[in-house]
């Protein structure tokens, strides 16, 4: 969108907070960059230049605008709709390849050589993937100097800086000032408590937490997930160590309290609530487009800003969605729980009743199929897909390909297209993943007047595209579907 100068300057001029992410605005007159909707009275357009991230803009010699913040804008919604390298790369350095594996580790998953990588980010964003991991080691020391007391040593290292001189330098030239004295100018920032640290989300409006944090409480797996006083409560694995997070819904963003076995994981953590609750979409185009159908139209107006409710461990929730298969809600969870008692690692947790982080799909490769409770056919589902996860042949990464994905799952015996969607929904991310046989959308389309059957309810929603997970979120809206509501 930064080469569209017009619409950008409109966007500047009006503070339209929508296109926040989506670009940034360099100032060549005062040196820094801002979000569209910076509250400073906008510069002179001869002063504008238009930047399609904060590396970008840092790389060319701004500083981020004390005023607005424009490294804590909500990220672009690009990255999250489309299945493209440079979106597979920018999923990828926000989960924290580029720090744990280095260029050529984000080049290898991606299957393309450092150079490809290297061309097409510089060629779509200005910049390449070192400075755009730098863009978000230095969001994530400002996050550790605010909301915590930790040596600047500890902030630094935690931060993914190799050196304290490294991180002192970076953080003078992206926000003009030494980390000492960003410390010192922040305010509210205390610990909630002992151990916890506490961050705010920010979104684009509007949002509708009901069907998002209903979904997700519905289908908690019990020692994993749970609500607790008014807000979302879940265990991440975060490579070698863990994370608790809690998530709390407030008007204008949401609240994230961490619990880290290691602060080097932060900025990953931090990634990953971001994907699960989808703060990053754009939540006025989505429902633009639905809104066009005149069947959607009045279910976005009684409750616009519907988010798709995601994951924080996509291998695990492939498992969880092939235990779901043919049985109740509550059935899935009580089989998922009997896997995590049985296989998962246990955790402690002083603030809440989460015991484990979910297996790996690594630790149930050697699950005996006579302790599953299912049909015979379906414990060979379970083993398969544990196998093909386990040994890599299927991805389901922030940067995996979805379409790849898909047919390697349709591949694995037991495993039907209902499956494969709600895995590409919730697991992949994939904004256009459909699951026209669902009970509940089929109820839905039934009571709507839309065709009831898979293959003519596909064929009707092909105006819904590329925004069919959302269509769904919308249709089980209709009628009494438990996931619509929040938890009190």
């Amino acid at each position: 969108m930064h080469q569209d100068t017009e619409r950008c300057i409109r966007a500047v001029q009006s503070r339209d907070s929508r296109f926040d992410g989506w670009f940034f605005t360099a100032v060549l007159s005062t040196g820094i960059y801002c979000r569209p909707s910076c509250p400073v009275p906008p510069p002179k357009v001869a002063n504008m230049r238009f930047m399609p991230s904060s590396a970008a803009a840092q790389q060319a010699g701004f500083r981020a605008c004390k005023r607005c913040r424009p490294d804590a804008s909500p990220g672009s919604p690009e990255w999250n709709q489309r299945a493209d390298l440079t979106a597979r790369a920018m999923r990828l350095i926000a989960d924290g390849v580029v720090d744990r594996s280095g260029v050529s580790g984000l080049a290898t998953r991606l299957g393309y050589s450092v150079r490809q990588v290297e061309r097409h980010l510089r060629e779509e964003l200005g910049t390449g993937p070192l400075a755009l991991a730098r863009a978000q080691r230095a969001q994530t020391a400002r996050i550790l100097l605010e909301g915590t007391r930790l040596p600047m040593a500890d902030v630094a290292f935690a931060a993914g800086f190799s050196s304290v001189r490294s991180f002192n330098d970076t953080v003078r030239e992206v926000f003009a000032l030494a980390p000492t004295e960003l410390r010192r100018r922040a305010t509210g920032s205390e610990l909630a408590a002992p151990g916890v640290l506490t961050v705010r989300l920010p979104f684009r409006e509007p949002l509708c937490p009901d069907n998002l944090f209903g979904h997700l409480v519905e289908t908690a797996v019990p020692g994993v997930e749970e609500w607790r006083d008014g807000a979302f409560r879940c265990s991440l694995r975060l490579g070698t160590g863990h994370a608790i997070a809690s998530l709390r819904p407030m008007p204008q963003h949401v609240v994230c309290e961490l619990v880290l076995s290691d602060l080097r994981h932060l900025s990953t953590a931090i990634a990953r609530c971001r994907r699960l609750l989808d703060l990053d979409a754009d939540p006025v185009a989505v429902d633009d487009a639905l809104r066009a159908d005149p069947v959607l139209q009045p279910l976005v107006d009684a409750a616009p800003g519907r988010r798709v409710p995601r994951t924080t461990d996509p291998e695990g929730f492939a498992v969880r969605a092939v235990l779901g298969q043919q049985v109740s809600t509550a059935a899935a969870r009580t089989h998922a729980a009997r896997l995590v008692v049985a296989h998962g690692t246990p955790i402690d947790d002083p603030h809440g009743g989460l015991t484990h982080l979910f297996p790996e799909p690594s630790s149930l490769a050697s699950l005996d199929p006579a302790r599953l409770a299912f049909p015979t056919s379906r414990r060979h589902a379970v083993l398969r897909l544990v196998e093909a996860l386990a040994d890599g042949s299927v991805d389901l990464g922030a940067g995996g390909d979805w379409q790849e994905a898909r047919a390697r799952l349709t591949a694995l015996p037991g495993i039907g297209p209902w499956t494969v969607e709600m895995i590409a929904m919730r697991a992949l991310g994939d904004p256009d993943a459909f699951v026209p046989s669902d009970l509940g959308v089929r109820a839905a389309a039934q009571r709507l007047g839309l065709p009831s059957t898979p293959g003519a309810l596909t064929r009707r929603s092909a105006p819904w595209r590329p925004w069919r997970a959302y269509a769904v979120q919308y249709l089980w809206a209709v009628g009494d579907h438990p996931v619509n509501q929040m938890p009190s």
